[in-house]
């Protein structure tokens, strides 16, 4: 898995038994700097992207096999010992339902190319026939959240928080909802790089410093996004440096612009008080939010969340057995193992798609 927030890929090796699961290894990379930065930059129209494009996913297919090897020395196995590589590539323009009624959504990669190297088969391209379908493509995790977190009689909500936060409700009587409810780390990244030059404000040291701009909140909370009933999904392509710079500028005069570090606190506060809202408003009473992805590590912003839902126990999911950083590598296992044994993987009631559909392309090694 390599996400929005675009910090590095993740690879977890999996093991299944029936519809158990059991992390047996787990490895990450950072993305070679150049790269991060194309892939930065394929978020937006730019000069011979199609060209740009294939190069990237070649060079992030080479990553992703570097984990794999990685993976498979830790564990002393062997590529044939592995039924499958779950690939989900690099979401660069999410815009399903848009233009002609079905949109798009594209990951790049080169899933050809990652069985070539790793000897080894490869599901990939896992949100495009649920928008084929007519749903959202996004998200896809809230079925292994159910798989993995979901309780009998008790209603558990999971919070992940990549470069995009999303929410899974894991309802008492077995129902599941689940929705993309606003940027993750991917606002608080971009301004920490552009003032500190440090990929990410680690554990929220640098936002806890500063303080919340009241109009510069208001402005962000007023976003017609974050009040859309679901289903629904976004990205980058909305939550993105125009869009915060266009919120900056039309600050009332003429006090003199926001000092950084506030405006840190303030887009730190916003995705907290987003992902709140969306526990509020669709948590169906849970008392337990298990938070996972980078997020999960950043404590100024699970301290903001505690605040924000004194009723509910905000932790990671390493309470729950799964650390919060395996998550999703894990839940793209998960669903390349739906796709070999001819299983759905998405959830029309969270994506809006027209039914249950088999995810995924196979790539044979």
């Amino acid at each position: 898995m390599s996400g929005t927030s675009l910090d590095g890929v993740d690879g977890a090796l999996v093991e299944f038994e029936g519809d158990r699961l059991r992390v047996v290894g787990f490895q990450s990379a950072p993305l070679p700097e150049a790269l991060r930065a194309e892939l930065l930059a394929l978020n937006a129209s730019g000069a011979d992207e199609l060209h740009r494009a294939a190069l990237a996913g070649n060079a992030l297919s080479r990553v992703y096999a570097e984990v794999v090897g990685r993976l498979l020395d830790e564990a002393h196995l062997a590529a044939e010992d592995v039924r499958a590589i779950g690939a989900h590539g690099q979401t660069v323009r999410h815009r399903p339902g848009m233009f002609d009624g079905t949109g798009y959504t594209l990951q790049l990669g080169n899933p050809a190319l990652l069985a070539e190297r790793t000897g080894i088969d490869v599901v990939a391209d896992f949100r495009s026939r649920d928008v084929a379908a007519g749903g959202q493509g996004a998200p896809l995790v809230p079925a292994f959240h159910q798989a993995v977190f979901g309780r009998a009689s008790t209603a558990v909500c999971v919070l992940n928080i990549g470069g995009i936060a999303n929410l899974s409700v894991l309802g008492a009587d077995g129902r599941v909802l689940g929705f993309d409810c606003g940027p993750g780390n991917a606002l608080m990244d971009l301004w920490c790089d552009r003032h500190t030059g440090q990929p990410y404000d680690a554990d929220g040291a640098w936002a806890a410093q500063g303080q919340v701009v009241p109009q510069l909140l208001d402005r962000l909370l007023s976003e017609p996004y974050l009040h859309q009933p679901p289903p629904k999904s976004t990205g980058r392509d909305l939550f993105h440096a125009g869009w915060l710079q266009a919120h900056l500028q039309a600050l009332p005069g003429p006090a003199p612009a926001p000092a950084p570090v506030d405006v840190q606190a303030t887009l730190t506060e916003f995705t907290a008080r987003a992902c709140a809202l969306a526990v509020d408003a669709h948590g169906q009473g849970s008392a337990e939010l298990a938070v996972c992805g980078g997020g999960a590590r950043n404590g100024q912003l699970m301290r903001r969340l505690a605040a924000l839902l004194p009723a509910v126990r905000v932790h990671a999911t390493d309470a729950l057995g799964l650390p919060s950083q395996q998550v999703e590598a894990a839940a793209f296992a998960w669903l390349a193992h739906r796709t070999l044994q001819r299983l759905p993987g998405n959830l029309p009631q969270v994506t809006g798609a027209a039914g249950p559909r088999i995810l995924g392309a196979l790539y044979p090694a």
